[in-house]
């Protein structure tokens, strides 16, 4: 593997260090060269450091740009990879003209670079902007940035993390207290507590904070006494003038750049970060590396770093008493202090290693290659796209699309997703796929032409008793699909009602010429026999959101707390939706007062598509004549199946709400809207109270009785058919599998 690096030249502080450090690690594994636009420092260390390294600077954009390519060219480079916004545009261009796959790393938020020069902000922060939307993957140096790239709308299916990572093996030359005040002209007692902060002097890192809070500090503990080191001549005047004003400008030191850091790390008592943004800053590693008791922002990936008050303390940005209450507290006890450096240092060095960035480097180098190979062979960019019901906040149909991508990834982390979606950001976001809005239809056929599975992914797509619309939509879907060579399937859908012969005609037209079929249930089996549907392959599985997790206990307990819920009291869940002419709310107010009078139980009424179920369940609330409660926030799927499986039973109107309850193994009543309900309760052995409109309440308080009493039976019984159902849920996906790799030997 060959790899070129790009990079402007003039780049200082934890930017320089990840990409010298890194570059020299890959070099003991693959060929590495390193491209930078400038002469100086940077490059100078380059080269002390044994790397391959290289100047194009010829003062035309146009001939460093042909100098590279021809580089390029010549040694047959794999990929590029570029750092910054020159180097980012060149790439950008490069890219278009070899077809050699572009990586960008993201080392600070872009849109506040250049913040404090307004014209390299409307010239090189727009410029970069540009190119790093025409470089095709992107890696960010914490989780954080990660997720700031996927709010941006950048396909999270291409975006990686690496984070910055420091040798923790090799030697640190001693440095004195004496050696370093005599080097940097210090005036502080050696006997001093001395908290520092190493930042560049510039408005995005907030020195102003640190020094309100040194003040604060100050009047407190007199022995206490402040360094900052950092270059930045045009704000360094600013800063002294506000350390006057606030009184305490004898005990501040700004230091200018410090050459070594370890020295400087070394000699200070406390680590200090104030910065409103970062990315995953040096500084705290090489604090971490010196056992240095930190205080920093909470920004950029810290959180996975430092566990506020066991290895260091986070504060929000601008909370200057915050951090003056920690350095106060610090700087009185060594102890302390000496505990909390030494926790952060093996933390650090068993997650942020030089070695492990490095591995993690290279297994990106080697996704992005397997990638881009799959994609020449037949130039489609998706291995799947999928359409369903989703962005409309219904929790049944989000949880079938995060159990379809979690369970493929499973088979092959490399598959690439498609999702059309009413909330393109949330789904993105949501479920880590790329998406694009479901009514875009320039859009929608761009992805067609380049996906190499179709599929209409779950639930009750294809019914009439909505709209004769709906139905339409996702058979012509599936024909457009089919028309750009894509194979074709349901996945896991269930068929009904049909109700218009026309609709009846044209399903049963389109789905004879998918591929395969899944359906969830047997009663679709009977509705497609019926319509004349037989020529694809089709199976009889069941819902893929049986196959989701909940979160963890600590997870649920703080929703419960959130949401008010009574830990002290059995919980039976309600789950309702608008149907019909509603008529039925007293009724189900008369259900949850008898759970209340009969049970001593908490009716907890659990909205499954947001806001309509919630104003259902308010309206229901308002008619009862006990307490209940009601989930009012948005929750995941994977939330509120933690919820579910703290209740002691569940009665059930939305079929899902059915579904997470027996994957929790919880006993349910159902309520039988349609005749999905009905076919899902069969499968579990799970009682009907029938449809709610027409409710005998004398036998349902009876059904309810009969499964309280008997809870711990019909928790063995759904035992039994979950396992089934388990199984049956992962044959949807060999089924998809295998529609894949009949593609890939075509």
């Amino acid at each position: 593997m060959k790899i070129i690096h790009l990079i402007g030249g003039g780049d200082i502080g934890g930017a320089k260090s990840h990409v010298l450090s890194l570059i020299r690690e890959l070099g003991k594994h693959i060929k590495v060269t390193l491209i930078s636009y400038r002469k100086g420092p940077f490059y100078d260390d380059a080269v002390n450091m044994g790397i391959d390294a290289r100047v194009i600077r010829t003062g035309n954009i146009i001939r460093d740009i042909k100098l590279t390519l021809e580089l390029i060219r010549e040694n047959q480079y794999d990929v590029i990879h570029s750092h910054g916004a020159k180097a980012n545009m060149i790439a950008s261009i490069l890219r278009r003209i070899t077809g050699i796959p572009v990586v960008t790393t993201i080392h600070s938020d872009y849109r506040l670079d250049y913040m404090n020069n307004f014209l390299k902000q409307i010239s090189f922060g727009v410029i970069n902007m540009v190119a790093i939307r025409k470089i095709d993957y992107h890696i960010g140096v914490s989780d954080s940035y990660r997720d700031m790239l996927i709010s941006r709308r950048f396909n999270p299916q291409n975006i990686f993390t690496v984070y910055n990572g420091i040798p923790f093996d090799d030697h640190i030359p001693p440095c004195t207290r004496r050696e370093l005040f005599d080097r940097y002209n210090i005036p502080f007692p050696e006997d001093s507590i001395l908290v520092g902060i190493m930042a560049r002097l510039d408005p995005v890192k907030d020195h102003e904070t640190f020094i309100r809070a040194a003040a604060e500090v100050s009047a407190a503990n007199p022995k206490v006494r402040f360094i900052i080191a950092g270059p930045g001549d045009e704000l360094r005047p600013r800063l002294e003038q506000f350390a006057e004003k606030m009184g305490i400008r004898d005990r501040i030191c700004f230091t200018g750049m410090i050459t070594e850091p370890y020295d400087f790390f070394q000699v200070i008592d406390i680590n200090v970060l104030t910065s409103i943004s970062e990315s995953f800053p040096y500084v705290i590693l090489e604090g971490a590396r010196c056992c240095r008791a930190t205080v920093s922002t909470r920004v950029g990936g810290l959180a996975d770093l430092i566990e506020s008050g066991v290895n260091g303390y986070l504060i929000e940005p601008g909370d200057w008493k915050a951090l003056a209450r920690h350095l106060l507290e610090l700087s009185a006890d060594e102890e302390k202090r000496t505990k909390m450096g030494r926790l952060l240092h093996d933390k650090a060095a068993r997650h942020f290693s030089l070695e492990h960035m490095c591995m993690t480097q290279l297994d990106i180098y080697e996704r992005i290659l397997r990638l881009e190979n799959r994609k020449k062979k037949d130039g489609k960019l998706y291995d799947i796209t999928i359409i369903g019901y989703y962005g409309y906040k219904n929790s049944g149909d989000e949880a079938i699309l995060k159990s379809i991508v979690r369970s493929l990834r499973e088979r092959n982390p490399d598959l690439s997703f498609m999702v059309f979606s009413r909330k393109p950001g949330e789904t993105m976001r949501n479920d880590e796929v790329d998406s694009v809005n479901r009514f875009s239809i320039f859009h929608v056929i761009k992805a067609l032409k380049r996906t190499r599975l179709f599929m209409a992914g779950g639930g009750n797509l294809l019914q009439d008793n909505t709209s004769t619309r709906s139905i339409l939509y996702y058979l012509t879907m599936l024909q457009l699909a089919k028309r750009y060579n894509a194979k074709t399937m349901l996945f896991a859908n269930g068929i009904g009602p049909i109700n218009r012969r026309i609709n009846r005609r044209k399903a049963a037209r389109v789905l004879n010429g998918l591929d395969a079929i899944t359906l969830r249930e047997p009663v679709s089996l009977e509705e497609l026999k019926k319509m004349g549907v037989t020529s694809p392959e089709i199976h009889v599985t069941s819902d893929p959101a049986i196959l989701l997790d909940p979160i963890p206990d600590e997870d649920i307990d703080r929703i419960m707390a959130k949401e008010g819920v009574p830990s002290d009291r059995p919980l039976i869940g309600i789950s309702v939706r608008k149907w019909a002419d509603m008529s039925y709310l007293d009724a189900i107010a008369a259900l949850a007062d008898y759970c209340v009078d009969r049970f001593n139980a908490c009716p907890v009424f659990i909205p499954m598509q947001h806001p309509s179920d919630v104003n259902v369940c308010e309206a229901i609330i308002k008619r009862m004549s006990r307490n209940a409660w009601l989930i009012r926030g948005y929750y995941q799927p994977e939330e509120l199946l933690g919820l579910i499986s703290r209740l002691t039973l569940m009665i059930g109107m939305r079929l899902h709400s059915l579904i997470y309850a027996a994957s929790q193994m919880v006993p349910a009543l159902g309520l039988v809207y349609e005749p999905k309900v009905d076919a899902f309760l069969k499968e579990v052995s799970q009682p009907s109270a029938g449809t709610p409109l027409h409710m005998d309440c004398r036998k349902v308080y009876g059904l309810l009785d009969d499964l309280w009493e008997n809870r711990d039976a019909m928790r063995e019984k759904l035992k039994d058919g979950m396992e089934r159902l388990i199984v049956l849920a992962r044959e949807n996906v060999d089924v998809a599998m295998n529609l894949l790799e009949q593609d890939r030997n075509h």
